[in-house]
């Protein structure tokens, strides 16, 4: 790692890595978001005047990797510091920095994110959630689905759409939502995942918020949306890289133990090249991420872009074969729950799919980078 990480990225590895080991697959969330924000591992990115690392994305996508290559990754990170803290540290009043970033950095404070919504699909465009002036704010109404961890947070950080008063076209919009307000409401989506951080779907009815709720210009739109996307598709490539890291781990330690015939099972090339193209694929998506948070760091949101949609798919599918060739190589035994796989062929999934689709990535890289006409 020593050619493209400094010593003190190399040190930081090092360091998340021992904490996750101590945790393990076994670990309570609670408990290991506590550590993390006791050691500063959950704020590394966000400003030092403001109680974080001052460090950036690389530092951050590192943390949730090393953790996740420990079987303990905390979805939470790629919501609350990476986009939630990212957008409010580059566009957030003083005042609303001095409110959350603090508590965002020491793990006090929890904000989720939602864009999502049902009828919208990858096409924010059709986000329907708007936002109406009012004499003293704002009035919020619309529904958001599979939103992660609002139960835990604080606040959600609303995307939703306002009038643009010299062309009557709606124009994105982010909000921050109190748990408490009157008329925001949750119901918990049954998923088949395995995981602890829980979905949800919002419904924001007549939801009134101060005018200072509004994070950023209101004429800033994209700008401000994507500045918390790119950190999300970089991160999201953290949580799966992590996730193929720990089932290749698995599989490999198993493989060189094993024993059916004469040789342990790792001997065979059967076995060995499927594991060995696994970690390829691995490492090579770990370099598009590490590329996707450089850029991002230096402020070329352009270039970062493309890498972190880049990142976020290639670790996506690295992710997906590691575990389908993990459960593989140990068979029957990669289906029980004492080896702890079998949950990661649904969860490995989750990379694909979300926050964007491999095809909306794939439509992204052949309009933006190739140049090629659009379809829709």
């Amino acid at each position: 790692m020593s050619t493209v990480e400094t010593q003190e990225l190399t040190a930081l590895r090092a360091a998340v890595s021992a904490l996750g080991q101590r945790h393990g697959r076994g670990y309570v969330r609670e408990e290991l978001w506590a550590d993390a924000a006791k050691l500063g591992y959950l704020g590394v990115n966000l400003p030092e005047e403001h109680g974080g690392g001052g460090g950036g994305m690389q530092e951050l996508s590192i943390v949730l990797e090393e953790l996740g290559a420990a079987g303990c990754p905390l979805l939470m990170m790629i919501v609350s510091p990476a986009i939630c803290g990212t957008v409010i540290a580059r566009f957030g009043t003083e005042a609303q920095k001095q409110q959350w970033l603090p508590g965002l950095a020491d793990g006090s404070l929890t904000m989720a994110f939602g864009i999502t919504e049902p009828d919208a699909g990858s096409n924010s465009h059709r986000i329907t959630t708007t936002a109406c002036r009012t004499d003293d704010g704002w009035v919020l109404n619309g529904r958001k689905v599979f939103v992660s961890g609002v139960d835990i947070a604080d606040a959600t950080l609303i995307v939703g759409r306002t009038e643009d008063a010299r062309s009557g076209k709606l124009k994105p919009c982010l909000f921050i939502v109190p748990r408490d307000a009157e008329g925001f409401r949750r119901s918990q989506i049954d998923m088949e995942l395995a995981a602890q951080e829980k979905q949800f779907e919002l419904v924001i009815d007549d939801v009134r918020l101060p005018e200072d709720a509004l994070v950023g210009e209101e004429d800033a739109g994209l700008l401000q949306l994507f500045a918390g996307l790119n950190p999300e598709r970089i991160m999201t490539a953290a949580f799966a890289i992590g996730m193929g890291r720990y089932a290749l781990a698995r599989a490999i330690e198993y493989a060189k133990t094993r024993q059916v015939w004469k040789d342990p099972i790792g001997a065979h090339q059967a076995i060995a090249h499927p594991l060995a193209q696994a970690h390829i694929e691995l490492e090579l998506a770990r370099l598009m991420m590490q590329k996707a948070a450089a850029l991002y760091d230096a402020g070329d949101d352009i270039g970062a872009g493309e890498a972190a949609n880049m990142a976020k798919y290639a670790a996506g599918e690295a992710c997906v074969r590691a575990v389908d060739q993990a459960v593989h190589t140990l068979g029957g035994n990669g289906l029980t729950r004492e080896y702890g796989l079998a949950q990661l062929v649904t969860a490995s999934r989750v990379a694909r799919i979300a926050p964007v689709s491999r095809e909306m990535i794939l439509n992204y890289v052949s309009h933006q980078s190739l140049g090629l006409p659009k379809s829709y």
